[in-house]
């Protein structure tokens, strides 16, 4: 994995901040997996993507959706790549493989107001930098985008 991203959420939920993630990694063209911590919440995510803007369409599927294979973006709660994608989505609580190297880039997204999300991301922190792996924290901007924090 050539680096992995640390998006700390303070003022938006994840429902409301993955979609203008996944859009700006589509406009990268990346292929995405988002990990979820559950079935429940893949699925939760699964239609909110279908529903977050009225003039937005982004291309994903999920568990039961058909070939995994053919979708850019895929959430699921296991550790496959099932669609072969080049950038990783985990959201917090969902579980960190040893197949995640494989990923160019890795995002970590948390949400600062929840403690036991916030202890999750910092045990991650403390592991990656302990491994040698390139990490950087990003914080939401004012704008509802994301800056580099020092």
């Amino acid at each position: 994995m050539s680096e992995v991203r640390f998006h700390h959420l303070e003022r938006r939920r994840v429902d409301e901040a993955l979609p203008r993630i996944l859009e700006r990694a589509l406009e990268e063209g990346r292929r995405v997996l988002v990990r979820a911590s559950s079935g429940e919440m893949a699925a939760a995510l699964n239609e909110r993507l279908w529903t977050y803007d009225d003039a937005s369409f982004l291309p994903h599927g999920a568990a039961g959706d058909g070939d995994p294979e053919t979708q850019p973006i895929f959430l699921t709660c296991e550790v496959e790549n099932l669609n072969a994608a080049t950038m990783l989505v985990r959201l917090s609580g969902a579980e960190a493989a040893k197949s995640d190297e494989a990923f160019e880039l890795a995002l970590l997204v948390f949400d600062g107001r929840d403690e036991a999300s916030l202890a999750h991301a910092r045990a991650e922190w403390r592991r990656l930098k302990d491994e040698g792996r390139a990490i950087s924290y990003w914080r939401e901007g004012d704008e509802g985008g994301w800056e580099r924090a020092r």
